[in-house]
C-alpha cells in the first residue's frame, strides 16, 4: 500500500518490487496504486481496494506516513495480514521502518522474519431508538466534533450504562493505547503503553469543571448521547467520516478484531516514543545499583 501522493514512495516501491521479483516473491497490489509500478520493474497482481484485499498475503507493505498505514490496517484487518511501515511521512508513529532501512524490510520478508505485534480496535456504533444506523471501526480513534463552528455540543457520557457527566463541549476522541500519540494526545491525553488495554475518553474544549482526559477498562462500552439540537460529526481514524444528527446515540467498544504490524525485532515502546519524538535523554546513566 503506498502513498500515491508522494515521489518517494514512488521509488521505494520499485525498490521493493525489483528486490522481491528477483526472489521469484508474488506481488500484490490494490487497484488504486497499480499504476504506480513501471513495467521494467516487473509485474504484479492486481486486486480490488476493499477489505479483501489482502487476503492471499503473507505480508503488506506501507510505503508512506500514519495516514497510509491506517488506509493500509483497512485493507488488511479482515486477513490478519500483518503490515510492515515504512515511513515516508513525518513522524511516522505507527511504521516499523525508516527509508535508510528499507532493505533490511526486504530481507526480513524473504526470509520470513517478523516479529507481529496486535493492536486493539474500537468498534463503533450509532443508533436512534435503539436501532442501529452506522457501524465502522477505527485503529487509532473515533471523534465526535461539533458540525456549527461557532456551537458546542452537548454530550451525556455513559460507562457500562451508568451515566458519568454531560459535557458542553467541542468534542470528544475515543481512542486505542495505540491512537493516544495521535489526536487525543494533541487534546492533552496521556501516552499509553500499546501493551495497557484500555480505552481513552479525551473531551476536547469542555465547559464543565470534570472535564479531564479518562481511562477506561477494555471491557467496558463508552457511550456518548447527543443532546437533541447537537448535529455532530463522527470521523474514525480521521478517513471515515459520517454526519449524526441531534439526539443519536454513539457507543464504543473494544472491536474483538485487532491489526497486526510486522516487526524486525521486539524493541520497548519506549526507545519508540523517545525517538519519534526526539525526547532529551542525553545524561542518562542507567538503572543505578544499590552498593552493598
Amino acid at each position: 500500500v503506498v502513498n500515491t501522493r508522494s515521489p518517494e514512495a514512488r521509488t521505494a516501491l520499485e525498490t521493493v518490487a525489483a528486490s522481491l521479483g528477483e526472489a521469484a516473491v508474488e506481488i500484490v497490489l490494490a487497484d488504486e496504486d497499480a499504476d504506480l509500478l513501471t513495467s521494467e520493474v516487473g509485474a504484479a497482481k492486481v486486486v480490488a481496494s476493499d477489505e479483501h484485499a489482502a487476503d492471499d498475503v503473507d505480508v503488506v507493505v506501507v510505503l508512506g506516513g500514519d495516514g497510509t498505514v491506517l488506509r493500509a490496517a483497512e485493507r488488511a484487518r479482515a486477513s490478519g495480514a500483518p503490515m510492515f511501515g515504512v515511513n515516508l511521512g513525518h513522524v511516522g508513529f505507527l511504521a516499523e521502518a525508516e527509508p535508510e532501512s528499507i532493505h533490511d524490510v526486504v530481507a526480513a520478508i524473504l526470509a520470513s522474519r517478523w516479529v507481529v505485534e496486535e493492536r486493539m480496535t474500537l468498534d463503533i456504533r450509532v443508533l436512534t431508538d435503539g436501532r442501529e444506523v452506522h457501524r465502522t471501526w477505527a485503529v487509532n480513534e473515533v471523534s465526535i466534533e461539533k458540525q456549527a463552528r461557532g456551537r458546542m455540543i452537548d454530550v451525556m457520557v455513559e460507562v457500562d450504562g451508568r451515566p458519568l457527566s454531560r459535557w458542553g463541549c467541542d468534542g470528544v476522541v475515543c481512542a486505542t493505547p495505540t491512537g493516544s500519540t495521535a489526536y487525543a494526545f494533541s487534546a492533552g491525553g496521556p501516552v499509553v503503553w500499546p501493551e495497557v488495554s484500555a480505552m481513552l475518553v479525551v473531551p476536547l474544549s469542555a465547559h464543565a469543571l470534570f472535564a479531564r482526559p479518562l481511562v477506561v477498562s477494555p471491557t467496558s462500552v463508552v457511550a456518548f448521547d447527543l443532546g437533541e439540537s447537537s448535529a455532530a460529526l463522527l470521523t474514525a481514524d480521521g478517513r471515515r467520516t459520517v454526519d449524526v444528527a441531534g439526539g443519536h446515540r454513539i457507543e464504543v467498544r473494544q472491536d474483538p478484531r485487532p491489526v497486526r504490524f510486522a516487526r524486525l525485532a521486539e524493541a520497548p515502546f519506549t526507545d519508540r516514543l523517545v525517538a519519534k519524538f526526539e525526547l532529551p535523554v542525553a545524561g542518562w546513566r542507567g538503572r543505578r545499583t544499590e552498593a552493598g
